[in-house]
């Protein structure tokens, strides 16, 4: 279709347009123009070549890459797009970062920020000249060079477009708390499939106009997915219209094939949308009142493969899935494609684009912004550049008063809302809490003595009463937790730090954003160049043990299983047993950089067994021998009990009770791990505890009952290297059970006190003989709890109630 209908169906639509039809000078056009095709050119260029990259001499077979890797469907739209923020970023001296949301559209992000200097700047062999244009080529989906995607290897990168769908909730994390920076997202039309783009849009009512900055969505439709037409780009614009007006958005249109009225409606469409943009803030900081804006953002109808092969062997490429990834294979067996190949290169004229030594020619190099202000050298993409570490209170002014271990309850998760509230109260502009919807049923709600939940949308009577709500809140809470999880990820990576909480069985939903980001961080720390940024702080909770309402749908304590696929120098898990454990790994966590550091801590009334200074001591060891509960001192343990989790310590220590009721003088060495890497070996993990180290703790052949929190075999898995393996016994989830009590539920999952002491009697070859009546003993209390708990809907008294004495 052509520009001038465009402009016709946008008027018909509702859609807004340019109020200059040509903003763009004779001299700006032909300039802006000449940029672009040389960004096209050089992304042909990567996918293609491996020499002669200006071709200066007859394109040949040798010239051409081995293998074809890479994409080329959306790449035009990309560099469209960046060219012409460019010329806004000179115009208006803005400070502004871009994020490529389309799978694999590196190509068209690459070329533009190598024709910057930024690429050349980072990696001095890929010079702007004739070698390191080559080298450049040669390294783009090559072995020992780069992905297709804008890895962390991308200069101006915050968002690899890896796995689809976070591209906008990565946008606005960057601009919650940048009031100057302007986060320009071109979202791919296949990735406007995917729930949690769609889900996303939604973020548009939580941007702050007075302290935040703005995000403005490129919706580029080119119409196909690998070889599918996309939804959205067989959608009427009305529809489309009514669409983005029903997410709060105002769309304007920009589409049409014709080169020269593109860029006279993309510089006018770019430049309204801008103006818009500054309007709405300044008229809210002038006045003082955040409310929620309806945001300007642009529809971008381009053809796929937009300037490439319009058709090959009798088929139609440009405009259709044929162009999704390289429109011309078998071009070094295939002389007809190699040809194709040299014309479609020679159709952008690099001898008008680069000068003798293959620089980009000083009239189009003066295009780009300088120094930071370009995109792809702006420090908020590198958000390390930036990061100013958090100002903490004192963790140990919030601990809870543990006079004798085992005798008190407490909630473990409401000191560390305290402790959150003051973090926030401290930093006032650099810290965020995000959680869906549940940050009062986690035991966090301290926090909104500091700071509300951010509402800007419209406020009810009733909303007084306990709503917690406000214009000015800084804790995130949406029921969306890619949402949530994209909005941290994006905030991090810009320089800042925050805090997530979220129930066990529901952080499946963020599974692969987990790994997207684990694997991102995995990538920029071989990086040097990339500044550290905060950790990731995951806080699990509502957990398996305690869904006495909720059921089996609620119990999953497998997201742990996941954590430890990821690279050993990314992810961290610890499970504290009380709150001030809790509180010592949460002070570490928040200080800590390059982690993803998954906590699992339930938010239910648990005992409390250690003073702060004994917590903070447990918690740097990671893993320790209970010695007010072990009785093996000076001697080696008949048994060793240990445990990792809240209720399984608490079943372990009364299993030990049970025990010495009936075996006064079987030696127990009771073992509480915090840190669940320390059962890996030292040269697996930097946490690992060495084989040494290990076998002294668990001895190289007594048998070992372990406690866990998780699926029993995730402690097999961790251990199976370790010298006494084939004596240790692992209790955890086995998928029973659903509304149970608390203690029915650990009985039919066998991590209860009286399955782990007929385990210990079973294990003891003393005891095998010696202990039957004790077993009978044992499996009566336990056959009597379970009864007595589906006759009154509750555990018996004396058991839910029980305390520990040493």
């Amino acid at each position: 279709m052509g520009a001038t209908l465009s402009k016709l169906n946008a008027r018909k639509t509702g859609g807004v347009r340019p109020s200059a039809t040509h903003p763009l000078s004779t001299e700006e056009h032909r300039k802006i123009d000449a940029y672009w095709r040389a960004c096209n050119y050089l992304a042909v260029g990567m996918i293609y070549l491996r020499d002669n990259p200006l071709l200066r001499r007859p394109l040949k077979p040798e010239h051409v890459k081995n293998r074809l890797l890479g994409h080329w469907g959306s790449s035009t739209g990309l560099s469209f797009t960046y060219v012409h923020l460019n010329r806004l970023i000179r115009k208006y001296d803005l400070n502004a970062i871009f994020l490529a949301g389309p799978g694999h559209g590196a190509p068209g992000v690459l070329g533009p920020v190598y024709l910057e200097g930024a690429y050349s700047e980072i990696y001095p062999s890929k010079s702007e000249d004739v070698d390191g244009m080559r080298a450049f080529f040669k390294d783009f989906s090559f072995p020992g060079g780069i992905g297709s995607h804008c890895t962390p290897e991308t200069p101006g990168s915050i968002h690899e477009g890896g796995e689809l769908g976070y591209s906008i909730s990565h946008a606005f994390g960057a601009a919650f708390d940048n009031p100057d920076l302007l986060v320009a997202v071109v979202v791919g039309d296949g990735e406007a499939e995917t729930g949690a783009l769609a889900t996303s849009w939604h973020s548009d009512k939580f941007l702050n106009p007075i302290r935040d900055g703005a995000v403005l969505p490129i919706l580029n439709l080119n119409g196909y997915k690998i070889n599918n037409p996309t939804l959205l780009a067989r959608v009427p614009n009305e529809e489309l219209v009514h669409l983005f007006k029903g997410y709060g958005w105002v769309p304007h249109f920009v589409e049409g094939d014709d080169v020269d009225l593109m860029h006279q409606e993309m510089a006018g469409t770019l430049e309204e949308c801008l103006l818009e943009i500054r309007r709405i803030q300044e008229e809210a900081r002038a006045s003082g009142k955040a409310s929620r804006a309806h945001w300007p953002m642009i529809v971008l109808r381009t053809p796929k493969g937009w300037t490439g092969p319009k058709e090959v062997d009798g088929h139609k490429v440009e405009g259709y899935w044929r162009s999704h990834q390289v429109p011309l294979s078998g071009v070094r067996e295939n002389p007809a494609h190699l040809k194709l190949l040299e014309d479609w290169m020679r159709s952008y004229r690099p001898e008008e684009l680069f000068d003798e030594k293959g620089r980009l020619i000083p009239e189009l190099k003066a295009l780009a912004p300088t120094g930071t202000r370009r995109m792809s050298a702006n420090p908020h993409a590198n958000g390390g550049l930036l990061r100013k570490a958090l100002c903490l209170p004192d963790f140990r002014d919030y601990a809870i008063p543990v006079e004798k271990p085992g005798q008190t309850a407490a909630e473990n998760t409401r000191p560390l809302g305290r402790f959150l509230r003051d973090i926030m109260r401290q930093n006032p502009s650099n810290f965020r809490v995000f959680g869906p919807d549940e940050n009062s049923s986690n035991k966090l709600d301290a926090l909104y003595e500091v700071s509300k939940k951010l509402w800007l949308a419209d406020y009810k009577p009733e909303d007084a009463d306990g709503g917690e709500l406000s214009p000015d809140g800084r804790v995130l809470e949406m029921l969306s937790e890619h949402t949530l999880e994209g909005w941290y990820e994006g905030y991090l990576l810009s320089g800042r730090h925050g805090f997530f909480s979220t129930y066990e069985a529901f952080v499946h939903v963020i599974d692969s954003m987990f790994n997207m980001h684990a694997k991102w961080l995995a990538m920029a720390e071989q990086l040097p160049w990339r500044a550290p940024v905060s950790s990731l702080n995951l806080l699990i909770t509502s957990t398996v043990w305690r869904q006495d309402h909720n059921g089996f749908t609620h119990q999953d304590p497998g997201f742990l299983d996941l954590v430890v696929n990821k690279s050993p120098d990314v992810c961290r898990i610890y499970l504290p047993p009380d709150a001030n454990t809790l509180l010592s790994v949460a002070n570490h966590c928040l200080k800590s950089t390059d982690y993803i550091n998954v906590i699992v801590s339930d938010k239910q009334k648990h005992l409390q067994y250690m003073t702060m200074d004994e917590a903070i001591v447990h918690c740097t060891k990671g893993i320790s021998i209970w010695q007010k509960v072990s009785n093996d001192q000076g001697s080696e343990p008949d048994v060793v009990m240990a445990c990792a989790g809240d209720i399984p310590t608490k079943e372990a220590l009364a299993a030990v009770v049970l025990l010495r009721e009936h075996f006064p003088n079987l030696k127990i060495r009771f073992v509480n791990v915090v840190d669940l890497y320390r059962l890996v070996p030292s040269t697996e993990h930097p946490h690992g505890l060495s084989d040494r180290d290990f076998d002294s703790l668990f001895t190289k052949d007594k048998p070992i009952i372990f406690n866990f929190h998780g699926y029993p075999w995730l402690i097999h898995r961790l251990t199976y290297r370790r010298t006494n393996h084939k004596n240790l016994h692992v209790r955890g989830y086995k998928e029973k059970g659903n509304i149970n009590t608390p203690l029915d539920l650990a009985i039919q999952n066998q991590i209860d006190r009286f399955s782990l002491a007929i385990d210990v009697i079973d294990r003891v070859p003393s005891l095998e003989v010696a202990g039957a009546h004790a077993k009978e003993i044992l499996r009566n209390m336990q056959i009597d709890c379970q009864s007595y708990a589906y006759e009154h809907g509750v555990d018996k008294p004396e058991l839910d109630q029980w305390t520990w004495s040493a």
